[in-house]
């Protein structure tokens, strides 16, 4: 084996997101793509070289091929130690406790969260840093500079396979690599946080639940902790096996993508409980016998029934929400008295709050909720914390529901994903409406007044940083609120999303379709949009 100077040419397109760097996988199985934007991490993270990583990824297609191109890459520029999930197969979240527990320098994952699969699908690269966490958005810059100027990558050479599926200790070159099973750590990461036997119990006594893994990374995690560990019938573990595509579902927890879940929830004889997870596992979507959870709602209950779970039995030292996200939150941690903060979308700025130790939970408004166990967010985290309310509390997902509605009032949410195939037509909308920021005060659209409305900008409370141009938000009098944001996952084009939300008050009725309850502020949204004008479409792709 030796270590190889593979010339190269820089490609202009490798500037990561906030979830890593994702496009088609047609894009990445380019020559030398993927190895330019892996040595760009290592060229812009020098404490690598004498480090150790930890590599996984959520089972898409080409997984298994960039994991062997990523080792041979990590082995040249000098990595001492690599620890690879067996099969490949590493969650989000697992992978953020992992990084963190072993002292690792860092970690690369190898997913595109919930984006389709397949060999027509995405596919999808990003690197987390020793806390387990995101990338800083100053370490994605240092990144894309590096991928605009890199003209060589390092490769050892004529390497044997390492077999992905044999647990214990492999060499590359100079490297020593792990094959380890990550699902027995973290399922027992989760067993500390909650009353298992309680569960057990409730289960015993009859509570019945469904869990779809859309045949996704989370489908193993699923079968220890729920099957073996807490005893839910198998046949109750859906689509547990994780495949390439995904089994051609698209796996992206929420009510467009989950339709045949939701319409289990409307039978009869519909489990008490019913979630997925999406394809890396850090996404969830909780269902009830005929409602519907909205990550605003579970967010907001899960704050303000935490004391009754042993994990966080002690308090909570702060919460946090992502700007798009309902004020659901809001209300708990004002009448709670706990700190509460509203971020930029992103992990990463929930992060620098969890590293200062001055939140306890957070969660964002795209199904992603989690608490300081973990520097991502973390989907089966979420199911148990509601099996175990479930349990405490001997309440249904209804029962909990309307309980919070009747003491905190209900917050109407809906978000819109308009799909705009032109990327600069799709920005154009979004630019235009800020640019005509200055005249929204005081407007008059439809049946509501404007209050004010800004471009939100954020500045971090733990170092200081500002991050402009987060999203249009636009205050109704009254109270409504509609924001305005483009999607940071896609691969091509650009999703417009629509964030809605209305305030009910406590002794009001809140039995209202969301649809029904946000039409005025959805109707006011787009004219001060013109997003029907300026794209030539007729509604949103979807509406969740």
């Amino acid at each position: 084996m030796s270590i190889a100077i593979v010339p190269t040419r820089a490609f202009a397109d490798q500037r990561p997101g906030t979830a890593g760097l994702r496009k088609r996988v047609a894009v990445f199985r380019q020559p030398n793509y993927l190895e330019n934007f892996v040595q760009s991490v290592f060229d812009a993270v020098p404490e690598l070289r004498g480090g150790s990583i930890v590599v996984g990824g959520d089972g898409r297609f080409w997984n298994r091929e960039a994991i062997r191109t990523l080792l041979c890459i990590a082995a040249a520029n000098g990595v001492v130690r690599a620890s690879v999930a067996c099969g490949g197969l590493l969650s989000t979240p697992a992978a953020a406790m992992e990084i963190r527990a072993r002292g690792a320098t860092g970690g690369f994952l190898l997913t595109a969260s919930h984006n389709p699969g397949g060999p027509e699908g995405d596919f999808g690269i990003k690197f987390n840093i020793a806390t387990g966490g995101q990338a800083s958005e100053s370490l994605c810059e240092r990144i894309h500079a590096r991928s605009r100027e890199i003209h060589r990558y390092k490769l050892l050479e004529n390497a044997s396979e390492i077999e992905l599926d044999e647990l214990g200790q492999h060499q590359l070159g100079a490297m020593s690599v792990e094959i380890f099973d990550p699902v027995p750590a973290y399922a027992d990461v989760l067993e500390r946080l909650f009353d298992f036997e309680r569960i057990r119990g409730a289960l015993r006594a009859g509570l019945r639940v469904h869990f779809d893994a859309l045949n996704a990374v989370a489908g193993p995690y699923a079968e220890e902790i729920l099957v073996r560990r807490l005893g839910v019938p198998a046949t109750s573990v859906v689509h547990s096996k994780p495949l390439p595509d995904f089994g051609g579902r698209h796996p992206d927890p929420n009510p467009h993508s989950c339709a045949a879940l939701v319409a289990l929830a409307g039978r009869a004889d519909a489990p008490d409980l019913l979630a997925a997870t999406d394809g890396d596992g850090d996404r969830n979507m909780i269902i009830g016998k005929g409602v519907l959870v909205s990550p605003g709602d579970s967010l907001a209950i899960l704050v303000a029934n935490a004391h009754r779970i042993p994990g966080y039995a002690d308090g909570l030292k702060g919460v946090a929400r992502s700007m798009p996200t309902s004020r659901a939150l809001d209300r708990v941690a004002a009448k709670r008295g706990i700190p509460c903060y509203e971020t930029p979308t992103g992990w990463r700025f929930f992060c620098n709050l969890l590293e200062a130790g001055r939140i306890s939970l957070c969660g964002e408004e795209s199904f992603g909720t989690s608490s300081d166990h973990a520097r991502e967010k973390d989907g089966l985290w979420a199911v148990l914390f509601w099996l175990d309310l479930l349990a405490v509390t001997g309440l249904s997902v209804r029962e909990l529901l309307e309980r919070h509605w009747a003491e905190f009032g209900r917050d109407y949410f809906m978000r819109e994903d308009w799909q705009v195939p032109d990327a600069n037509l799709g920005k154009s909308v979004l630019d235009g409406a800020v640019a005509a920021l200055p005249g929204f005060a005081g407007r008059q659209c439809g049946a509501l007044v404007i209050e004010s409305a800004d471009n939100f900008a954020y500045t971090d409370p733990v170092d200081g940083s500002l991050s402009r141009n987060q999203g249009l938000r636009v205050l109704f009098v009254g109270g409504a609120r509609g924001v305005l944001r483009a999607s940071g996952t896609d691969t091509s084009g650009v999703t417009l999303r629509f964030y809605l939300e209305r305030h009910a008050a406590p002794d009001s009725d809140h039995g209202q379709l969301p649809a029904q309850a946000l039409a005025e502020v959805a109707a006011a949204m787009h004219e001060l949009t013109r997003v029907r004008e300026l794209t030539g479409l007729v509604g949103p792709r979807s509406v969740v």
